[in-house]
């Protein structure tokens, strides 16, 4: 069996004008996608929503670049990161005010005296008529 003198040559990273990958905008869609989905937790949320966005305007600026393919999934990323952020924040801020409101410290405060479950029963029928007032 006999080699040919001049193989075919090889499509790797040392030829000049090939593209690499876009490793930042892989990752940017995976954690762009794990903070919507885990948007009512401040890790998944927050922190993932973060990343997402970070990765994501680093991977659209070397696919815009020349250097590395998949822009598009680089902004799509850096927009669900955002979203994600975005919806983690307005649930942390909803929970906080709910948590410093006056009924929850009226309901916690009464709460904290019940002896029996009937007044624990009396205390959240309470603290739903406070609402709903």
């Amino acid at each position: 069996m006999s080699f040919p003198e001049n193989p075919m040559p090889r499509n790797d990273l040392t030829q000049p004008g090939t593209r690499r990958g876009n490793g930042p905008a892989i990752a940017a869609l995976v954690l762009g996608i794990l903070s919507v989905v885990l948007f009512w937790t401040v890790v998944g949320g927050v922190v993932l929503g973060i990343l997402a966005l970070v990765l994501g305007i680093v991977g659209a600026r070397t696919a815009r670049g020349g250097r590395a393919p998949h822009g598009t999934m680089s902004i799509v990323g850096a927009v669900l990161g955002a979203l994600g952020t975005i919806a983690s924040v307005v649930i942390i801020a909803i929970g906080a005010s709910i948590l410093n409101s006056d009924e929850f410290k009226d309901f916690n405060d009464c709460v904290r005296h019940a002896d029996t479950q009937s007044e624990r029963d009396a205390c959240a029928k309470d603290f739903d008529e406070d609402i709903d007032n």
